[in-house]
């Protein structure tokens, strides 16, 4: 069960690359957020998902802190993965806000604004999906505003 943690956590390998780990694990979300998109079409079951999906990153994310022995070892993308599940959540789909929620997401991600770096010292895998959820809230509601105030 080890292997596949850590498998799974480091989103297939992703974060076992050298540079821009959180950035490429993120392009990956795009792709498992389509497949989704496709499998769950109503916001209901999308939503299951989501928590489902967040759930098992909290569990992993745990998991695999314990087994490469550092609090948020940056080898763990799976939280940017379920982050931008989060951002896309009840956002109709089209290029632009793909674009737009992969940019915002990951400038939250990284400047961790409105103190939400705070959400990174909950235990385990709390601490590790946390701060990536919040900063994917932030940005689903960003994109929902500027879809209302743009007619978009």
């Amino acid at each position: 069960m080890k292997k596949l943690h850590v498998l799974l956590g480091t989103g297939l390998g992703i974060g076992n690359l050298p540079l821009a780990r959180g950035t490429l694990a993120t392009l990956a979300a795009i792709i498992l957020y389509l497949v989704f998109r496709k499998i769950f079409p109503q916001p209901l079951y999308y939503g299951i998902m989501l928590v489902v999906f967040n759930g098992l990153a909290i569990w992993i994310s745990g998991r695999c802190e314990e087994y490469l022995g550092k609090k948020d070892n940056s080898a763990i993308v799976i939280d940017e993965m379920g982050g931008f599940l989060v951002v896309m959540f009840l956002v109709p789909f089209s290029l632009r806000f793909l674009m737009l929620g992969f940019i915002l997401f990951r400038a939250f991600d990284i400047l961790k604004p409105f103190r939400i770096d705070r959400i990174e010292s909950l235990p385990g895998g709390w601490g590790v999906v946390g701060d990536d959820v919040a900063a994917g809230i932030m940005t689903n509601v960003l994109l929902h505003v500027s879809r209302s105030m743009f007619s978009w």
